[in-house]
């Protein structure tokens, strides 16, 4: 079984998420037996939502688990910094053409959120960068076309 990178950060909202779906367990059971007082089962509209409640709960859990099965969680504050940019470091890059500057941290796929500056480990940015060190110039295509960025600053917090 091939593992997936993730951080501290998303393994614990993994675990969060884990908990209240485990927690919503015995209310939705609650559900559907009070719903079975009720009557015939085949137009009890209440029954049918919570079993259908139930069945996507149950699914949930199990991707969650298995999510967390296949994780290899690296915490980037127990490694020494070196100025290489690795998985969940957050790099400060400059734009040479526009001179814009901005930050990303490279994250695990099911952690990636742009409008947070969480790029994925698989995204043509994080490729482009991983590897290289503060102080390097990269070229990198991305579907907005070609970007020519300047590593400024390699963090890992």
């Amino acid at each position: 079984m091939e593992k997936v990178p993730m951080t501290v950060q998303g393994e614990q909202a993994l675990r969060d998420e884990l908990d209240k779906l485990m927690k919503r367990r015995p209310l939705i059971s609650e559900a559907i037996a009070e719903a079975r007082e009720l009557g015939d089962l085949k137009e009890n509209a209440e029954y049918h939502a919570a079993r259908e409640e139930q069945g996507i709960c149950e699914a949930q859990i199990r991707d969650i688990e298995y999510k967390l099965s296949v994780a290899q969680v690296i915490d980037v504050t127990k490694i020494p910094n070196n100025g290489k940019v690795i998985f969940g470091t957050t790099v400060t890059v400059i734009d040479v053409n526009t001179d814009d500057e901005l930050t990303y941290r490279i994250v695990g796929d099911d952690e990636a959120d742009i409008k947070q500056n969480l790029i994925s480990v698989n995204s043509p940015i994080a490729r482009g960068l991983i590897g290289k060190m503060e102080g390097d110039e990269v070229q990198i295509q991305t579907p907005g076309g070609l970007k020519e960025l300047e590593i400024d600053q390699v963090q890992y917090i």
